[in-house]
């Protein structure tokens, strides 16, 4: 019996031991600081490069949670192509950053759009964070019924750009994508395993890597307590909080990406195309066609020469593609 409890003792002992050197590592990777790289002045100037005169006035609409999220809408101004769209903006932006650029395109085209402020950016909601992964899909869905009040029956068409467009390829492998005809991913960010991608995204974004495994060690363990913890920032210019989002928590990051492009683009049943600029200095444009190709070889690949990432948005020979593209349905949409 003694034998017995003092072996007890030994394995009680030692377990309370990994438990502290565990706690103790969690405590480290969580606790290490998030630090914005310097600002990426590519990315800057290309936003300064846009007209905004002509930019509409923010509009609200109320999610399922009673939050007031916030869109703009662009009437069609062309004739009418008997299509409709929505835009989704890249990390760190909003509606009124450079997607206003294509959203002005579209309609001009015949298109009649909105472009949303994704919970967590603009006016949607508290900057930086949301409240749970899977949020942003139910806002979606809570923001094509306000729509559908004004266009209830013309195909929709969901375009994402950047990290908006990894966000759109995960809302097109959801249970929601068939309230799409179809979804454009521009310059997307397909994840960090894809071969699409540049060191820290081309200096834009800087992941705190510890962090993020310390957050999914505690998620392994059943504790989500610290998922409002920043894991990801962007190389925004000094000052510009009142505009752009310097960081993301670990629920926003995670939920404003795919859930992994192999899988999402296995299960996205609607037409997909990807748009990018064939100088694009975030990602590797040229590694796109790979990417998709050795999953599928339904998703259209197009590459526009001269246009860098924020140009596939705001460069006129970029945005007029795609807002014919769009106008037209060429991909069967």
């Amino acid at each position: 019996m003694l034998k017995w409890l003092l072996r007890a003792s030994g394995v009680l002992k030692w377990a309370l031991c990994g438990v502290g050197v565990l706690a103790v590592l969690l405590t480290a990777m969580i606790a290490t600081p998030l630090k914005n790289p310097p600002e990426l002045h590519s990315v800057s100037a290309a936003r300064k490069n846009v007209d905004y005169s002509n930019l509409p006035a923010i509009e609200r609409f109320q999610a399922r949670d009673g939050t007031m999220l916030g869109f703009r809408h662009y009437s069609a101004s062309g004739p009418a192509s008997g299509r409709a769209a929505i835009v989704i903006h890249g990390s760190s932006g909003s509606s009124a950053n450079a997607i206003h650029a294509l959203s002005e395109a579209l309609a001009t085209h015949g298109v009649e759009t909105w472009a949303i402020d994704i919970r967590g950016h603009g006016s949607s909601g508290t900057r930086g964070d949301i409240g749970h992964v899977g949020q942003l899909e139910k806002d979606l869905e809570d923001f094509v019924a306000v729509v559908r009040k004004s266009a209830p029956s013309v195909p929709i068409t969901l375009l994402g750009h950047s990290a908006g467009g990894g966000f759109a390829l995960r809302v097109a492998s959801s249970p929601i994508q068939n309230l799409f005809a179809r979804t454009i991913l521009l310059a997307p960010y397909l994840g960090y395993d894809a071969p699409t991608n540049q060191p820290n995204s081309g200096g834009w974004a800087s992941a705190d890597i510890p962090r993020i495994f310390g957050l999914m060690a505690l998620r392994k363990l059943g504790i989500d307590c610290c998922e409002a913890l920043p894991t990801l920032a962007f190389a925004v210019p000094p000052n510009s909080a009142n505009m752009l989002v310097p960081a993301y928590s670990n629920r926003l990051m995670r939920n404003f990406a795919t859930r992994g492009y192999r899988a999402d683009l296995a299960a996205a049943t609607k037409p997909l195309t990807i748009i990018s600029g064939a100088a694009d200095e975030l990602m590797l444009a040229d590694k796109y066609a790979e990417a998709v190709r050795s999953i599928t070889l339904s998703v259209d690949v197009k590459l526009i020469d001269g246009v860098d990432h924020i140009g596939v948005v705001s460069d006129p020979r970029a945005v007029s593609v795609i807002a014919d593209d769009v106008a037209k349905g060429e991909s069967g949409a």
